[in-house]
């Protein structure tokens, strides 16, 4: 039976898939209207300032102490994955593909999640898991070919679908090293420290690569794109951080990362009818798949948690 506290991590990570749905039309307008890495730190830094302030309140500058050097390289490394990397192919690929679709290539977070949880942290894996695993990553595959999956074996991926690729790249790379540095750490301090990393890497190379004309033309969007930016920093970056890690230290990279099933569909819905965009149909047929695969992958994992709780008791 489901407790009150069991339950917390659930609902907080479907609120999560929620935001982050939400995040990949807002994405699109900031996209279309300022330059990406100064709406990237802009972003970041916003968030820090909900973030910082929030962690001294809740007491988690004392822990900071206490911390290895090992553990502040870890958060150095999630910061660059999770933060910077992600919020820089995050506004570059939507500068190049509908937001929607670009919510569907990222089904393949868990998949490939799954894979590197099993080779790292020896999360088990049976059939019916491994056979969710493909489905998804085919109807990832249909959607980044666009219905012509062969094609991509010449090389015929676009540079939008390539560059939300390396949000797939960076978002596995901060999910399990956000499973190795979790132990110890709350939720809370560790999304303040990776965000504070990220703010900071984000706006040297916005400076650097777009120069302080780019954070000008930022700091002088359209309103649109200010409201956007606002959502992405409060509701989608300090909120649904918090939450995602929350339920990585809960219940693990790949159970947390099953949520993340939800996301494309609620981001392909909003990007429609807050947007306007048409729904293809290889975005229907793959999207169906991948998300069908994902939802086999959950339900696979069932009797293996279930398995190893009898083996726990038993003992």
């Amino acid at each position: 039976m489901m407790t009150r506290d069991s339950f917390g991590p659930h609902l907080r990570l479907v609120g999560m898939a929620l935001l982050w749905g939400a995040s990949w039309p807002a994405g699109r307008v900031i996209a279309q209207n300022m330059p990406p890495l100064a709406a990237a730190s802009l972003r970041f830094v916003l968030a820090v300032m909900v973030l910082l302030p929030w962690m001294y309140c809740a007491g988690g500058f004392a822990g900071l102490k206490g911390w290895s050097a090992r553990r502040w390289l870890g958060m150095g490394a999630a910061g660059a994955t999770g933060v910077f990397g992600y919020a820089s192919f995050f506004l570059l690929g939507l500068q190049h593909v509908p937001a929607g679709k670009a919510a569907l290539v990222i089904t393949l977070n868990p998949v490939v999640t799954l894979l590197l949880a099993v080779w790292l942290f020896r999360e088990r894996i049976n059939r019916v898991i491994a056979s969710g695993m493909l489905l998804a990553a085919l109807g990832a595959v249909v959607v980044i070919s666009h219905g012509r999956p062969l094609e991509i074996l010449q090389g015929a991926v676009g540079t939008g679908e390539a560059l939300i690729l390396g949000c797939v790249a960076c978002w596995v790379s901060y999910t399990l090293i956000g499973r190795w540095l979790l132990t110890g750490v709350d939720a809370l301090s560790a999304t303040a420290v990776t965000s504070t990393v990220g703010a900071v890497l984000l706006l040297a190379a916005s400076l650097v690569v777009e120069g302080p004309a780019g954070l000008a033309a930022a700091l002088h969007g359209t309103w649109q794109a200010w409201m956007a930016l606002l959502f992405l920093a409060f509701g989608a970056t300090a909120l649904a951080y918090a939450w995602y890690f929350d339920g990585v230290k809960a219940l693990g990279a790949g159970a947390a990362s099953g949520y993340i099933t939800l996301v494309p569909v609620i981001g392909v819905v909003f990007s429609a009818l807050l947007l306007g965009e048409e729904i293809d149909a290889s975005m229907l047929v793959g999207g169906a798949m991948a998300v069908a695969g994902t939802v086999v992958m959950n339900w696979g994992r069932r009797p293996a948690a279930a398995a190893l709780s009898t083996r726990r008791v038993a003992g």
